[in-house]
């Protein structure tokens, strides 16, 4: 294992509750990311959920009635997952590894592939390919993946809510000329990690036998003013959800999401 893959393995390993409280805290991505996945996924569909992390979307659809599988580069997140099924009385298989080498982990086919994690930290394009063609070969003819990239632009809605001082700070230059630059990032952020710039989605997706369906902000609109709305009452939130599922797919709103996610068909 390569230096850059060890340390993510760490940051995730070292606090697996982690990444289960940030959808708990920031439900609008799962909301939306789900609304648009259930158009296609039925129960009794096998799927393979490659860094799934603690498992958040491999429980919702073994809760489905799916044939769920999930591998994930964090070995505290796959044991989080399977105790979080066994409390929850629900079946999803588990393995720790590497998505560069997820061909090598499972065997068989399957009717969906999720891909939401490994092009948050795999910095160089070849591993990024390598890990789509390595889960590509496990989608069945006809099947869907989903892909989740980070966008460029997500640091800059953190700042703007959480740390708004971060246009002071030395280190974080690089990242902010990108951004101005209109260009991706891989390198050190909340651990190691990739940012992609919108322009950059498609030219890289077209290297892949697959068949666009949807390219959608998995916050919609909402990301930037999500704790606002959260802070309202349900009828509110459930109105704004339903706007931003409505838009979530416009281009020129795209950037008001922290995180895209890529939906094609194997061809």
């Amino acid at each position: 294992m390569d230096e850059q893959i060890k340390i993510v393995q760490d940051h995730y390993d070292s606090d697996v509750k982690m990444e289960w409280d940030r959808l708990e805290n920031h439900p609008i991505e799962f909301i939306l990311t789900t609304k648009m996945m259930d158009r296609y996924i039925q129960s009794g569909d096998k799927i393979l959920d490659i860094g799934g992390g603690p498992g958040r979307y491999s429980l919702y659809y073994a809760n489905k009635g799916c044939d769920v599988t999930l591998v994930d580069l964090s070995s505290g997140n796959v044991e989080f997952a399977l105790n979080k099924a066994l409390e929850m009385n629900v079946n999803i298989k588990g393995f720790a590894g590497d998505a560069r080498e997820v061909d090598k982990i499972v065997e068989g086919t399957f009717d969906h592939v999720f891909i939401m994690g490994p092009m948050y930290h795999l910095l160089e394009e070849g591993d990024r390919i390598k890990a789509i063609n390595a889960a590509l070969s496990l989608l069945k003819e006809g099947g869907k993946v989903y892909i989740s990239f980070i966008f460029m632009f997500a640091g800059m809605i953190f700042g703007m809510k959480d740390m708004p001082e971060m246009l002071l700070l030395e280190d974080e230059k690089v990242f902010v000329d990108c951004v101005v630059n209109d260009q991706s990032y891989g390198g050190d952020a909340f651990t190691k990690a990739f940012f992609i710039s919108k322009k950059d989605i498609m030219p890289f997706m077209e290297k892949f036998p697959l068949e666009r369906m949807h390219l959608f902000g998995q916050e919609g609109i909402l990301a930037p003013c999500e704790k606002n709305i959260l802070a309202q009452p349900q009828e509110v939130i459930d109105k704004w959800v339903e706007v931003a599922e409505k838009l979530c797919e416009r281009d020129d709103l795209l950037s008001y999401s922290e995180h895209v996610m890529y939906i094609g068909r194997k061809l």
